[in-house]
């Protein structure tokens, strides 16, 4: 029997792709290699929680965030995939969904970044380009690991979201 569980906490984050800086790989995936005191290093999609008063949508969230995060600006915005987790430390029998879209780099700057990541960091955010290809995802931990499977079997099907004929 299915049991409605409450959504306590919504999330957007971003499968950035960008042409490549390296010539070997065409297109990159834009990640955030987090180094937290007394863990293994992860690499994460920038992104984060859609705060309610601030963000209308979580489109807006994910826009937002991206900047915080990476000081970069962002277009051609398509869904792709979603992860829902058990939450109990917000709420016994909650969840968090997580919104994962595709999206295209416009611009980025490091230095426009903000927000508690940079003001006040607990540990390490570095910004990291890796190759989009089974390989380059294979180099690192990408977390959840559920998107990472997505990402690594879905490779050439990602990018297609981004095809213009979807729009």
């Amino acid at each position: 029997m299915f049991v409605e569980r409450p959504v306590v906490k919504r999330t957007a984050r971003a499968i950035l792709l960008a042409a490549g800086e390296d010539p070997a790989a065409a297109v990159e995936l834009i990640l955030i290699k987090r180094t937290k005191p007394g863990r293994q290093p992860y690499w994460i999609t920038p992104g984060g929680g859609v705060e309610p008063g601030v963000d209308r949508t979580v489109e807006d969230a994910l826009h937002r965030e991206v900047a915080e995060e990476l000081g970069a600006a962002i277009t051609d915005v398509v869904p792709a995939f979603v992860d829902t987790v058990s939450d109990p430390a917000e709420t016994p029998g909650g969840v968090k969904v997580q919104h994962f879209f595709v999206c295209r780099l416009v611009s980025l700057d490091p230095r426009l970044r903000h927000g508690p990541e940079v003001e006040e960091p607990q540990g390490e955010y570095e910004i990291v380009r890796l190759p989009f290809t089974p390989e380059g995802l294979n180099s690192v931990e990408v977390v959840p690991p559920r998107l990472r499977a997505y990402l690594a079997a879905n490779i050439e099907g990602v990018q297609a979201l981004l095809a213009p004929d979807l729009r």
